[in-house]
């Protein structure tokens, strides 16, 4: 079951040398950058270069200057205003502020979203929210943020300590390694040249108590840099026969090595003392050799290599043979991508003390993103061969994990610590996936599922196991399930096919008949205890709004009606102590439901002028709030308590299909493709 939806003038040739023209006029044939002259270039880039300017300019003043962008800073602030720059003439300076703000973090450049989101604008008060990151997957990737000094694609990073401040040491397509302040963020000395090929690897050591850095390029060398002085030292290393795209350092026998790889298949290893290769290079991989990493084991140094060939191979730097077998991977090679379709799901959980969100997306991938820093970990998760349509977090045997759902009808569980696949996936539905809860029977950790096959299935997750026979009901799709305690029994309660019923997870049986009354599909679930009684909360396709006693099986009063179409979206809540439901649906508009008496609480929050399609509710400094996220791209904040929108709607260039709270107040969204977070200032 599918959810219905519902020319520009060119400056005169110099004819100052032609017979009959008397007036003197200055020679610019040196001085035209893309048809323009350089100081018309230049006062472009230093306009665009500001972020008042972006934010307050007249965007037809703006957008004329974008073609004469100069420069990394200015071509990356013309990138970012085009980004999403249907959108600005139409919007207040407040809001091009935020919009122009996310797109700098969906450029990677979260220093000049933070410029942008300081800008004043004037009779607005300053913004209330600040981008912490966002990933970029449809953006134009060519463009995305390296540090300035780079003038081309930036391929290798390492950092180390000089004369007591930690820095990074970058290599480029631009043939160029750069020295980087962590603490300023400002580029140290002069580009270290040399390499007369692109830079696709850097390590760095210490040797004789120097710091050094150790790269490798297209020009087939590896060359050490004395990141003090920020010179070569000596002559550098040959020996490979092609490219050089991996380095890493060591100490072998109380000496500095550096152990690199390259296009020529081979693995070499350097004395960073005599600078001289140790030994004949190790042989073995049939492929490019992309990656070098350095390790002890049981006392002994190793070199870990990966290459083209999809195989690890482990070298004892000692003997200089290989340690055991290969190990046998798939694109050991292939960067970390963005997400390329749409964001499906979200969760959040704690990992090592680290806020993380969890996010499942139509590229088949599950996701884990580290909240603080924004980026993603590892890589992505991939197993599911269908969209990825929930997601949820658990606890299994004290280890953080995921439990995915998807088009291709299994179930995957993943270890948030590790990365790695837990068991094999679930089998046993017949079709989609389409809802995930998790619960604790009898003190083990249990996942129910919700299929497209009309099936609940309950699931053991650290035996693998389905818990009893299927419960069977419902006819047609299962479109959410919620989980609550009805009589101190665990229970599940699930929606689809135009029925409501209500599963004890011990027994995996149905409790009493099933619930009956909502007219279509129930698309919302959501659970709540008022005056000690289980309720649940449903919404569905007759745009009505149904409260249900769990523990006498029955309808609470007449549907809430209010709603003109779908009803997409409920949470609950608690406010000034009365428990709440807050529902959001096809007519664009949020309502809150008091579910003691059974009625809407004032006029309906209105603002979005599209389908809303998420709702989340959090306690953020004391106040119940509510989060809604919706086709017509907005994200709104609303106090439960006044009914009252809270600050401006953030503005997202794409549709919001997800919203979640992080427990500090932190706001994660999914629109389109792509992830941000967002936390108050």
């Amino acid at each position: 079951m599918t959810r219905p939806t519902a020319g520009r003038r060119r400056d005169a040739p110099n004819t100052a040398n032609h017979p009959g023209h008397s007036t003197s006029v200055p020679v610019m044939s040196d001085d035209l950058r893309d048809g323009r002259p350089r100081a018309e270039s230049s006062v472009a880039a230093q306009r665009l270069a500001d972020p008042g300017f972006l934010v307050n300019a007249d965007p037809g003043s703006v957008m004329a200057l974008l073609d004469a962008a100069s420069g990394p800073a200015a071509r990356l602030a013309a990138s970012v205003y085009r980004a999403s720059t249907d959108l600005h003439r139409d919007v207040t300076a407040g809001v091009r502020r935020q919009l122009l703000a996310l797109d700098a973090a969906r450029y990677g450049d979260r220093e000049l979203s933070a410029r942008i989101t300081a800008v004043p604008v004037e009779d607005e008060p300053a913004a209330p929210w600040g981008v912490e990151w966002a990933t970029g997957s449809q953006l134009d990737r060519s463009v995305r943020r390296i540090p300035t000094g780079h003038t081309e694609p930036l391929l290798a990073v390492a950092t180390a300590v000089v004369d007591g401040r930690p820095v990074a040491v970058t290599g480029s397509c631009d043939r160029t390694v750069r020295v980087w302040d962590l603490t300023t963020g400002r580029q140290i000395g002069q580009p270290l040249t040399g390499h007369t090929g692109e830079v696709d690897a850097v390590a760095t050591a210490v040797v004789d108590g120097r710091p050094v850095a150790v790269t490798g390029g297209s020009d087939r060398t590896v060359r050490v840099w004395d990141l003090t002085t920020g010179r070569q030292i000596g002559q550098p290393l040959t020996g490979h026969a092609a490219a050089v795209g991996a380095v890493a350092t060591a100490v072998l026998d109380g000496r500095p090595v550096a152990v690199t790889g390259g296009g020529d298949h081979t693995v070499r290893v350097w004395d960073l003392t005599t600078r001289e290769q140790i030994g004949e290079p190790l042989t073995g991989h049939t492929s490019y050799v992309y990656s070098v990493a350095t390790a002890v084991l049981d006392g002994r140094p190793v070199a870990v290599t990966g290459s083209h060939d999809d195989t690890v191979r482990v070298w004892d730097l000692t003997t200089r043979e290989q340690t055991g077998e290969p190990l046998t991977v798939a694109d050991s090679g292939a960067p970390v991508e963005p997400y390329e379709e749409g964001v499906r799901a979200v969760a959040t959980a704690v990992v090592d003390g680290h806020l993380v969100a969890v996010t499942g997306g139509h590229d088949e991938t599950v996701r884990v993103w580290d909240l603080t820093t924004g980026r993603q970990i590892g890589r992505p998760l991939t197993g599911h061969d269908g969209w990825v349509l929930s997601v949820v977090t658990t606890t299994i045997d004290g280890r953080p994990c995921i439990v995915s759902g998807g088009e291709d009808w299994t179930l995957q569980v993943w270890d948030l610590a590790t990365g790695k696949q837990v068991g094999e996936p679930v089998i046993g539905h017949s079709d989609k996936v389409r809802a995930v809860a998790t619960a604790v029977l009898d003190g083990r950790p249990h996942v129910i599922a919700g299929s497209q096959d009309g099936m609940v299935r309950v699931w053991d997750l650290a035996s693998g196991g389905q818990v009893g026979e299927p419960p069977t009901g419902h006819t047609g799709d299962v479109n959410a399930v919620a989980t609550t305690v009805v009589d101190g029994c665990p229970v599940a309660v699930t929606g689809g096919d135009g029925t409501v019923r209500v599963w004890d997870l011990a027994t995996g049986r149905q409790i009493g008949l099933h619930l009956t009354g909502q007219d279509d599909w129930v698309w919302a679930v959501a659970t709540a205890v008022v005056d000690g009684r289980s309720l649940a909360v449903t919404g569905g396709d007759d745009g009505t709004v149904r409260v249900w006693d769990l523990t006498a099986g029955r309808q609470i009063g007449q549907p809430l009606t209010g709603h003109t179409d779908l009803v997409l979206a409920v949470a609950t809540a608690v406010v000034e102590g009365r428990p709440v439901a807050v529902t959001g649906g096809s007519d664009g508009s949020v309502r809150v439901w008091d579910l003691t008496t059974v009625q809407e609480i004032g006029q309906p929050l209105t603002g979005h002028t599209g389908d809303v399609n998420a709702v989340a509710a959090a306690v953020v400094d004391g106040r119940s709030l509510a989060v809604t996220g919706g086709d017509d791209g907005t994200v709104r904040v609303w106090d439960l308590a006044t009914g009252v929108q809270v600050g401006p709607e953030l503005v997202f260039p794409l549709p919001v299909c997800a919203v979640a709270v992080v427990p500090d107040g932190r706001l994660v969204v999914g629109f389109g493709w792509e992830v941000a977070v967002l936390a108050r200032r």
